[in-house]
């Protein structure tokens, strides 16, 4: 059995009094995570219980009442743990969650998933304040992707390679192969597991025009095609700053609903918006963030163009998109900054506020590296260590610059 990174976060929450509820994109792999950690406690012998939302029958009783959800709790001397299957078909999620929580805890422990339309809602932000917290399960990173490819030989020489510095591998060339796929085609579960790269786009295509259609459905976006040319916009200008106004215009709608859109599309975990990250108002201050796509597979669906990176002339844009997930895999999406001053000064990305804060400029090619140009940025930030990420050429040191999560 193949388990992510968040599986083990979740099974150490498990003993919080916290609900966990996990969140995401759609097709991230959100119910089988839940149904790995409810197979986990009944292997451990905790009592538990597990409803799909999905089932209309289950659905209607638990909006009748909440306190219906009894009913299905077996009587125990110990916790029950209740695992509940995309939650926000509830009528009141929130409601549901904060009554049983103040009635019935701690007898009853909670395990939900939730679309992004949940996470939305202000009053589940507000009315469940210490008694939640949330997980987001993006899509597949390198070494998960590596695992449910198929290929946990790559994986386990990968590991080998930064451990040991200097060590040459003859499994450069399959990895290579395989990290250009995964910056191709992405994570998403299904596209991994899919061998066939025709079959790759037509998953990611039924997941752009299905799945993140519920999304648009659950959100209340009125104008549909606008909402999907706004996102395939955003995905041609990655890493690039938002102009909100300049969207307006080129739309043709409302300057407010193009700030709605983009709040969407973030709250589904599609787009992530950097900030400006400064300490001299006066000098630093651009208030506009940048914009990079979750996942590159579905950044190269909304732009159809599936080309090999040799032959793409935004292999620049891909890769600076792939280190902003990278970072955010390492970090968390809240700590991935940018710098840059009004005098045009520019590091592409800044994680000020860990123990050994960091920032990076990625270049597609390493001829494109111009130390000097950041000169400026280190004696202004001596404390932040400036590293530079660089695609080509690919050999070994590669994996051990840049900054892969753990697992």
């Amino acid at each position: 059995m193949i388990r992510r990174k968040l599986f083990y976060k979740l099974q150490e929450h498990l003993a919080k009094k916290e609900y966990s509820i996990i969140t995401g994109a759609r097709q991230t792999g959100k119910t089988t995570l839940l149904k790995q950690l409810a197979e986990h406690c009944r292997q451990a012998g905790d009592p538990t219980v597990f409803l799909n939302l999905e089932n209309r029958g289950i659905l209607a009783d638990l909006d009748e009442n909440p306190l219906n959800l009894l009913k299905y709790v077996p009587e125990s001397d110990k916790r029950v743990i209740v695992f509940i299957d995309e939650i926000q078909y509830l009528g009141d999620p929130s409601h549901f969650l904060k009554l049983i929580f103040d009635d019935h805890h701690p007898e009853v422990k909670i395990v939900a998933t939730g679309s992004s339309a949940f996470y939305m809602d202000d009053r589940f932000r507000d009315s469940l304040a210490g008694r939640k917290r949330v997980f987001q399960l993006f899509t597949c990173s390198f070494r998960e992707y590596l695992l449910l490819g198929g290929k946990p030989d790559l994986l386990g020489e990968l590991d080998r390679i930064i451990s040991v510095e200097g060590s040459k591998s003859t499994q450069i060339d399959y990895l290579r192969i395989e990290w250009e796929n995964y910056m191709l085609y992405g994570g998403y579960p299904s596209v991994i597991t899919e061998p066939d790269k025709q079959e790759k786009v037509n998953r990611l295509k039924e997941i752009r025009d299905s799945y993140i259609k519920r999304d648009i459905q659950e959100s209340g976006v009125a104008n549909e095609g606008a909402f999907y040319q706004l996102f395939r916009i955003l995905a041609s200008q990655t890493g690039s700053l938002v102009n909100v106004n300049e969207l307006s215009s080129t739309l043709r709608i409302k300057h407010e609903t193009v700030s709605n859109y983009i709040h969407v599309l973030r709250k589904c975990f599609h787009i992530s918006l950097v900030s400006p990250f400064y300490s001299n108002l006066r000098k630093e201050l651009v208030k506009m963030p940048k914009v990079f796509v979750l996942d590159n597979g579905m950044r190269n669906c909304l732009l159809n163009n599936f080309n090999p990176l040799s032959q793409r002339v935004d292999r620049g844009e891909i890769w600076e998109n792939q280190v902003c997930r990278l970072l955010i895999d390492r970090h968390g999406i809240e700590e991935v900054r940018f710098w840059r001053t009004s005098a045009g000064n520019e590091v592409d990305f800044v994680v000020p506020d860990i123990a050994d804060p960091v920032a990076y400029e990625a270049k597609v090619d390493q001829h494109l590296v111009n130390r000097k140009k950041y000169k400026i940025f280190e004696e202004n930030y001596p404390d932040i260590k400036m590293g530079f990420l660089w695609l080509y050429p690919f050999d070994e040191d590669f994996f051990r610059r840049i900054p892969l999560s753990d697992s």
